[in-house]
């Protein structure tokens, strides 16, 4: 078992609510199902991860959710705690601090659900690369980042001045990292899912019988 606590920020799956940047191309709905399964089967990564703990930092009206029995039954294996912030940037950070309490001051991985073709595996590579270093980084092919984990969760501090959602996310989390006095290890880069013109890359990464996979089928990238 890796010492480590893996961290899930999440919001829960509400049509008009989720993936909205998705949703102008395929429709609120749509959307939310799309949302659920990436949700879905990044927690069934997550829980078959060999690390010592699981937390989810989730925000949203769960019982709204486009899945939401489903959702909650899994969730059943994860920690839970609530997300507090004005913003994601501090919500995130906070999010770090939240899941080091609740699991003992154990080094914090957080990814989102934007990834839903992550495996147990790469979950427990950069669990174990973490332990060798003060902090890792995968970033995404959009310029932002998948994943992040500190050995001290108020390394994650540096997150409430970063700009989200942008080209350059990437790049200046992980400047802000170095200027710490961390030393960040990168990790595989992976595709995210936040518009229509993701579906497909990040589909091809996915396991034929995934949530996604089934979710996405029909989906095809913006013309």
């Amino acid at each position: 078992m890796i010492p480590v606590v893996v961290l899930v920020v999440a919001k829960a799956p509400v049509p008009g609510q989720a993936k909205t940047r998705l949703a102008a191309g395929v429709g609120d709905q749509a959307a939310a199902e799309i949302a659920a399964a990436a949700l879905l089967d990044t927690l069934d990564a997550v829980a078959a991860a060999p690390v010592a703990e699981r937390v989810v930092a989730l925000t949203g009206e769960l019982d709204a959710a486009d899945r939401a029995d489903e959702i909650r039954a899994r969730l059943a294996d994860f920690t839970v705690v609530p997300q507090r912030g004005a913003d994601f940037a501090a919500r995130l950070a906070n999010a770090h601090v939240d899941a080091a309490t609740a699991a003992g001051a154990l080094p914090v991985l957080q990814i989102g659900m934007d990834t839903p073709q992550v495996t147990a595996e790469l979950i427990a590579e950069c669990a174990r690369e973490l332990l060798a270093t003060d902090a890792v980084l995968g970033l995404a092919r959009d310029g932002g980042w998948w994943v992040l984990g500190a050995t001290d969760a108020m390394m994650a501090d540096c997150l409430r001045s970063i700009p989200m959602s942008r080209s350059d996310t990437g790049a200046v989390t992980l400047a802000a990292l170095t200027d710490t006095g961390a030393n960040v290890s990168l990790v595989p880069t992976l595709a995210d899912v936040d518009t229509l013109d993701d579906v497909d890359a990040v589909r091809r990464e996915c396991a034929p019988a995934s949530r996604f996979a089934r979710a996405t089928r029909n989906v095809s990238h913006a013309r």
